[in-house]
């Protein structure tokens, strides 16, 4: 044997000049796959301008220097690429994302929390965007929606720029239950909110996030939202 079976970490063969140079290639390996961090998921094709020891998770149908080399690791080490073959239970850390991933033995899985031997899963994310008000009572968020059957834990946000309009403060929920995830929220910049429910809300279907002026109108202002949630994999099966 020439390499150790799971990382592929080079030998020292009995005798061997310049040993440096097969502990430098262990070591280089060991970097990539200790802590594993990758700059993105999506480029298709490698890049032209790469710094030594960054890595890429490639997707399906890269070309190139990444042909056929799909759902693989690809480091870039010693001035060219080299590809780790994943093993079930590898995690990943996805810096353009800021996800966590983890490969189940045939797929990788996103911010996963718990998985059965069927691969029935249990995973935690969290959904933003930022919001640009004009004027009105109220504002449904049409373009952003609570995913359909998730379990809601709680929605934060903050104030990024001060809101205007004449309002007194302003409310966040959905239709229905205008107040369920805060109340009172202030207006200036840096204003937070941290609406967290006695259980989880689960939503059975896509469902718009609603804001509502108290004492006056939405005149103008940016707020971040954020919703913490749970998302329940179906077990695999014929």
């Amino acid at each position: 044997m020439s390499e150790t079976t799971k990382l592929k970490l080079p030998f020292i063969a009995p005798a061997q000049a310049q040993k440096h140079v097969t502990v430098n290639e262990a070591l280089a390996r060991l970097d990539v796959a200790v802590q594993m961090n990758v700059e993105s998921r999506t480029l298709g094709t490698p890049p032209l301008v790469v710094i030594e020891g960054e890595s890429y998770l490639v997707p399906f149908g890269a070309v190139n220097a990444w042909d056929g080399q799909d759902g693989q690791i690809a480091s870039y080490l010693n001035g060219g690429w080299q590809f780790f073959e994943p093993l079930g239970g590898w995690q990943l850390w996805i810096e353009d994302e800021a996800t966590r991933l983890t490969f189940d033995g045939v797929n990788w899985v996103e911010n996963l929390l718990a998985m059965s031997g069927s691969k029935a899963a249990m995973r935690a994310e969290i959904v933003e965007t930022d919001l640009v008000l004009s004027g009105g009572g109220s504002v449904e968020l049409s373009g952003f929606l609570i995913p359909a059957n998730t379990s809601v834990l709680a929605i934060t946000g903050r104030v990024l720029s001060a809101f205007t309009g004449g309002l007194s403060d302003w409310s966040l929920g959905v239709e229905g239950a205008e107040t369920r995830y805060g109340s009172g929220i202030g207006l200036g910049q840096g204003s937070w909110l941290r609406g967290i429910t006695g259980h989880p809300i689960t939503y059975y279907s896509p469902t718009q996030l609603k804001l509502s002026a108290n004492g006056g109108d939405f005149g103008g202002g940016t707020v971040r939202l954020a919703v913490h949630l749970l998302q329940f994999d179906l077990p695999g099966g014929a």
